[in-house]
Formats: C-alpha cells, sequence, structure tokens
C-alpha cells in the first residue's frame, strides 16, 4: 500500500509558500518559477490558505480582478490536510470528494510537504507497474523450472 510518506520520499518534501502579504502576480510568478500548480500562503508556519491556478482563473480572471490584488482575497481558505501516513487511496478519495487537486501533509503541526493529484496518479501507476513486473518474473520463474 503505497502511502503519503512513500510519495514525498520519491518527489521530495519542499513546501513553497507566499507571504499572506503578497499579490496574485507574486504567487503567479512563484508558481511559474517552481513548475507547481498551486502555493501555500503561510506566515510564521502556519498555513491560512492556498491558492491555485484554478483560483486564478474562477476568482481572480472571471471576476475582473486585478494581478495587483492581495492574495488573501482569492485564495482558497478551507484546507483539506493528510499525514504522511495516509496512503494513496484516502487522498484519492478525499480530493475527489472534495474536488481538489493539492493536499497539504502535515506531521507533528509542521506542513512538510504537499501532494498533488499528479503525484497520487504517479504513484499508483508506478505501483502497478511494480505488481506487474513482479507477477511476470514469478510466471517466468515457474516456467524455467519445469
Amino acid at each position: 500500500m503505497i502511502t503519503v510518506r512513500d510519495i514525498l520520499k520519491g518527489k521530495g518534501s519542499i513546501v513553497y509558500s507566499i507571504p499572506p502579504s503578497a499579490t496574485v502576480l507574486d504567487a503567479l510568478q512563484a508558481m511559474a518559477d517552481h513548475n507547481i500548480g498551486a502555493i501555500l500562503v503561510m506566515q510564521a508556519g502556519k498555513v491560512l490558505g492556498i491558492f491555485s491556478e484554478r483560483d486564478h482563473a474562477r476568482r481572480v480572471v472571471l471576476q475582473n480582478k486585478s494581478e495587483s490584488t492581495k492574495i488573501t482575497e482569492v485564495m482558497t481558505e478551507d484546507i483539506y490536510f493528510v499525514s504522511p501516513q495516509n496512503t494513496a487511496e484516502e487522498c484519492m478519495a478525499q480530493m475527489t470528494d472534495k474536488h481538489i487537486r493539492h493536499l497539504p501533509v502535515v506531521e507533528d503541526d509542521k506542513v512538510v510537504g504537499v501532494i498533488s493529484i499528479g503525484d497520487l496518479v504517479k504513484a499508483q501507476i508506478s505501483h502497478q507497474q511494480d505488481l506487474i513486473r513482479n507477477l511476470e518474473n514469478y510466471i517466468m520463474g515457474r516456467d524455467y523450472n519445469r
């Protein structure tokens, strides 16, 4: 069973964030610089919100807000968190249920990473490929022993 800890071992646990004083343009620039689809809004180690490409499209572009708008005006404040012990299946269920694509990972009251739906899909595909390879090796080994 794949856990969030396993996923973070593979992708790394760098957490990108911006302060609440940042603007939409600051957030977009940071997201582009790090090639990420969402960024946490944090102050003193506490998560205040998250800003995603979806937030930009719906809360900035469609509402004709400026790129100089404070991020706190357009960020998503209802954040769902997971722990490193959660399974990939639990995370996918939560993302599907809540219609979200990113989950901050918290351990001992500290953000230790962020996982995306893409990270989960990649981990599941890799896990399935490993299972198939192991089954093929098992079958091939049995054939060679005859």
